[in-house]
């Protein structure tokens, strides 16, 4: 017993998995439906108007015949003419007609009438139906439609004639036949032609598609730079190569700033462990005293730490980064907060000669934050201002409420306190007399391990992730930063900080 194996349907579902084969078969379809239903509706009409105009031919021989009874009944001449002669003079579509009396003995008939038609069979079929038309077959077998009406005879009536009507509508018959070969032999071209059409309007409409997925194929993390050009496409697919350009920029912005990023880790990272391994290796050259050990170790000791502190930073933005990282908000009143950080601070600025002050004005500013990240991001401003503001000059710590978002022109503030209206922003600033910084590095700031100083100089402790971290503790809050600088003149760095209608106090 032989086995055969199953047909497999991979290679169908794969065809139609593709959208050349769905809008092919879409179009084909739609084609065929819509010349399917113009010819059908064309020959609908067609068929309509034949019968139609055979009804009115037929019911016009009848009118006469009537007319000619009722007015002319001893006129037989006249009626002979109609009757027996006319029809004779036509070469296409003859008809035949038959009077007959009250006892339906034939009165005039046609020539030939008998020939053509079962004369017994139409007087059946006209008495069933009168005063309709009927389709009969003739005795060669070619179609006749015949009607049958009664006719009075004279003014008065004195009887009632019958008239029996039958027209050769063969002709009308293979007018039809011959529409209909057409129509199924149109069908079958459309059958034929649609698919293809439809399938060179489809590979031609997906093209650009085509395109579009041959670019997304040369994109690599090493290669970002391929772009769509828009130009010539439908609108639609304009608009998705402009969303598909906008991404590829972010994806190379993105790689650029992570290949920087993980050069400037690797640079950072390997300086401190360098020096930790250098000392190492010249005290263990050669015996050392204990003051000599004593040193190194401390030297060592200093590098681990700012090693600590980096790899803390990178631990923190990291977290910052993450969706699931949540705020321990609490009430923080910021002007106490901005002095805590300005006590933590104040030794280092009298060292450097430098003036430390706040300027938080006479009401409290009170709002949910986060007490520990806001200490650090104000902390991370001020040890900034303070490493480049020179000797002499002075680092402001100040706070406020912005109420910039709403419309107040209307409002009397007589005997209302502005602070405690809804909607407000709270702003904190740290500001110094400083060196600055120059435009073009402005832009880059935020940026981790960026420093204004192109020569990584580490002789200040700063590891460039200072103002990264600031940034990321504002986003956390869902806020901002902004920065300002003038070269020579100083700097000015403000955190905005949302506020609810019970924050501002």
């Amino acid at each position: 017993m032989s086995w055969n194996p199953p047909i497999s349907l991979a290679p169908f579902s794969r065809l139609w998995g593709t959208l050349a084969f769905r809008l092919t078969a879409s179009y084909a379809l739609a084609g065929l439906f819509l010349v399917f239903f113009a010819t059908a509706s064309l020959y609908l009409v067609l068929v309509s108007e034949l019968e139609k105009s055979t009804d009115l031919f037929l019911a016009d021989k009848v009118h006469v015949l009537r007319t000619m009874l009722r007015e002319r009944p001893d006129d037989r001449d006249a009626l002979r003419e109609e009757i027996e002669l006319e029809s004779a003079a036509r070469r296409y579509e003859q008809f035949y007609i038959r009077l007959l009396d009250e006892r339906n003995t034939p009165l005039l008939m046609t020539p030939g009438m008998a020939d053509q038609l079962d004369l017994a069979q139409l007087a059946s079929q006209t008495q069933s139906r009168p005063d309709r038309t009927i389709r009969v077959k003739g005795r060669d077998g070619r179609a006749f439609r015949t009607a049958s009406a009664s006719a009075p005879v004279g003014s008065l009536a004195a009887q009632t004639d019958t008239i029996e009507i039958a027209i050769d509508v063969s002709q009308k018959e293979e007018l039809l036949a011959r529409y209909r070969f057409w129509f199924w032999a149109i069908l079958l071209a459309t059958f034929a032609i649609f698919p293809l059409v439809g399938y060179r309007i489809a590979r031609r409409g997906i093209r650009p598609v085509e395109e579009m997925a041959t670019t997304a194929r040369h994109i690599t993390s090493t290669n970002l730079r391929e772009r769509i050009l828009p130009e010539g496409y439908p609108s639609e697919l304009a608009s998705l190569a402009s969303t598909f350009n906008q991404m590829l920029d972010g994806l190379e912005e993105s790689f650029e700033r992570i290949s920087r990023f993980s050069a400037d880790i690797a640079h950072d990272l390997r300086t401190p462990v360098n020096n930790i391994r250098g000392e190492a290796e010249v005290v263990l050259a050669r015996p050392r005293t204990a003051d000599e050990y004593r040193d190194v170790i401390e030297s060592c000791l200093e590098e681990s730490v700012r090693l600590s502190d980096l790899i803390g930073d990178l631990l923190f933005l990291a977290r910052a980064e993450s969706p699931l990282t949540h705020l321990r908000r609490e009430r923080v009143n910021v002007g106490e907060l901005l002095g805590g950080v300005r006590e933590y601070y104040e030794a280092s600025a009298a060292d450097g000669g430098i003036s430390l002050t706040t300027n938080v004005g006479d009401k409290p500013v009170v709002a949910d934050l986060d007490r520990t990240l806001l200490q650090r991001a104000v902390g991370n401003l001020v040890s900034n201002a303070l490493t480049h503001t020179p000797r002499g000059g002075a680092v402001v710590l100040g706070t406020g409420v912005d109420f910039s978002g709403v419309d107040f022109s209307n409002t009397d503030f007589s005997n209302t306190d502005r602070s405690s209206a809804d909607f407000s922003t709270i702003r904190i600033e740290v500001s110094d007399t400083g060196i600055g910084i120059p435009p073009e590095a402005l832009p880059r700031v935020f940026d981790r391990f960026f420093r204004v100083d192109s020569s990584r100089s580490q002789g200040s402790g700063g590891t460039g992730l200072g103002l990264a971290i600031v940034q990321s503790i504002a986003l956390l809050h869902g806020g901002n930063v902004e920065i300002s600088s003038q070269p020579g003149q100083g700097t000015r760095v403000t955190l905005h900080m949302p506020a609810s209608s019970s924050c501002a106090r």
